[in-house]
């Protein structure tokens, strides 16, 4: 087919609001084949593949990112009755989860302060600007808590969505060959220590380890998002952090 007859083509096709979410599906879907066919290895995980894709298809065709959401939002959409729904397995652990409340807290809001100020320490030895540091402070928390944290306390909301998806692809890539590393066996530990730092989509890969530590993972994610908006911003401002 001749430049012109392909240029008409995709002219058609973007025109259609199903052109970005069929792409998504399919980018997903075949992430997600190449991910079962590599055994599991979480080097590649789905979610890496099929954003590696779809950035690249958007660079390729000179999309801009707003252009592709209207056509996607329906992925976003569908993020908070998939969310609500975490709920069901949390509940098949009900007997579990009334035994452990108390270290279940503790050790949330302990994982939280310690990834925002451990990422801060480690961005200011290397020079990152105060504004970055801040940035980087609601990173482990799901993104839409993550940006409005962020915005409060005056870092950049937009930098902040990037450091929230590298935060959670990096945890789903590396946590569960570090739990293996650390000999931690126990799925209800593996799910609140994924949760805490990789949100919703370490809590992804924790539900294709086991249904257990995937509704912890999703409980110690809401929790985190709870404190670290409750949180975050005094303790900062506590350390004299804040501008």
């Amino acid at each position: 087919m001749r430049d012109g007859g392909l240029n008409e083509l995709w002219v058609y096709l973007s025109a259609s609001p199903l052109l970005w979410l069929t792409l998504t599906l399919v980018a997903y879907g075949l992430a997600y084949r190449v991910y079962r066919f590599a055994n599991d290895n979480p080097l590649l995980h789905p979610v890496v593949l099929a954003v590696a894709v779809l950035i690249a298809v958007l660079l390729f065709t000179d999309t801009t990112y707003q252009d592709y959401f209207n056509g996607a939002q329906f992925v976003h959409f569908l993020l908070g009755p998939a969310t609500v729904a975490l709920a069901v397995p949390l509940y098949q652990q009900l007997s579990k989860l009334r035994r452990m409340w108390l270290p279940i807290l503790l050790a949330t809001l302990a994982g939280i302060v310690v990834a925002a100020l451990s990422a801060m320490l480690i961005a200011r030895l290397l020079g990152a600007s105060v504004q970055t540091q801040i940035s980087l402070a609601p990173k482990s928390v799901t993104a839409p808590v993550a940006m409005g944290i962020s915005e409060k306390i005056g870092g950049l909301p937009s930098l902040t969505a990037v450091l929230v998806v590298l935060t959670g692809i990096l945890g789903a890539v590396l946590g569960t060959k570090l739990f293996q590393l650390l000999r931690i066996r126990d799925d209800s530990v593996k799910g609140i220590a994924m949760g805490v730092t990789a949100h919703g989509i370490g809590t992804a890969r924790a539900f294709q380890v086991s249904a257990e530590m995937g509704a912890f993972s999703g409980l110690a994610m809401a929790i985190s998002a709870l404190f670290s908006a409750l949180v975050l911003p005094g303790l900062l401002e506590w350390l004299g952090l804040l501008a």
